[in-house]
């Protein structure tokens, strides 16, 4: 069967031939792949550079997908933590780690949102306790997972949403998805102490010098320091690293706790993908996907999407 493979970690997959998969177990069945989301997660696995990497070669990059079983059953599921991945025209699927979409649903749109949504869908579910009303910034927003968390913090009850970013074009489109304000970060990021000071949730999909920059500004913004600030850190577009002075864990009520595999168990973040599934099925959140086939897999790793936009690539059945 034809997939997309990594046979080097400093080159996009190609389109290539593997043996077909075989279950092997009670709980496996195998599915035809009908769309698989290329996420920064799938490509961080595929050039080596995920912390879950055991920079074996070659692999079958893919993180989760839409298949459809012989008896027709479609079904949304995440990858083995060993073996192939999604992005092949078969997969195994353990059930275990499956969820039946409803008749109707589009396999595109699911497989574009649900990793991306997945990072905020379970951090304010999972590592806070979101209180209505609350309010929410999000830093990194202008990416595919920030603009998804805009919308679900709105969606969770957040009483007022801050969504920072670089990218102007993407900026002005977050409004219209649920953003109260918005703050640039390439043309005056000294706005973000005053617009967010009052923030109970940071979601943090930078880190570097862009997080330690946003802290300093909201600390010293901030007109009441005892009161509790959640910094989750979700991802690291901006930086591997920071600089943390330790006053300002002295200074203000601050928690800094990360959210992923391993912080979140499997069984965890298994749980929560009912919910968020029912909500993009159901249209409640926006989803922008572009699909391709998964025979131009090397132009698709290649070429960015238009702002918003998720790659999905559609294997041909």
């Amino acid at each position: 069967m034809h997939a997309a493979v990594v046979h080097s970690f400093d080159a996009p997959p190609r389109y290539d031939t593997i043996a077909p998969p075989r279950p092997q177990g009670d709980d496996e069945v195998v599915v035809n792949v009908l769309a698989a989301g290329l996420h920064p997660r799938v490509r961080s696995a595929a050039n080596g550079t995920h912390y879950t990497s055991d920079r074996s070669l070659p692999l079958v990059p893919g993180i989760d997908a839409v298949g459809r079983t012989p008896q027709g059953e479609l079904l949304y599921f995440v990858a083995p933590d060993t073996g192939p991945g999604t992005m092949a025209e078969q997969a195994v699927v353990d059930r275990r780690r499956a969820l039946p979409l409803p008749p109707g649903t589009d396999p595109v749109a699911v497989a574009a949102a649900m990793n991306p949504g997945m990072s905020s869908w379970i951090a304010l579910r999972r590592r806070v306790t979101l209180q209505p009303g609350a309010t929410v910034l999000v830093l990194g927003a202008t990416g595919n997972a920030g603009q998804l968390a805009v919308q679900i913090a709105k969606h969770l009850g957040a009483g007022r949403v801050v969504a920072a970013g670089r990218d102007p074009e993407r900026l002005d489109i977050l409004p219209g998805l649920g953003a109260d304000e918005t703050v640039s970060l390439l043309k005056d990021p000294d706005r973000l102490g005053p617009s967010a000071a009052d923030a109970d949730v940071v979601l943090d999909y930078l880190w570097g010098p862009a997080t330690e920059h946003a802290i300093t500004a909201l600390l010293t913004a901030r007109p009441e320091r005892s009161k509790p600030l959640a910094w989750i850190q979700i991802g690291s577009m901006a930086g591997a690293d920071i600089t943390l002075p330790s006053y300002v864990l002295r200074a203000a009520n601050l928690q800094i706790m990360g959210s992923g595999q391993g912080s979140v168990t499997t069984a965890g973040i298994i749980a929560e993908l009912p919910s968020l599934a029912a909500e993009i099925a159901s249209g409640a959140l926006a989803v922008n996907p572009l699909a391709l086939p998964l025979s131009q897999v090397e132009q698709a790793w290649t070429t960015p999407a238009a702002p918003g936009r998720r790659v999905v690539l559609t294997p041909a059945t």
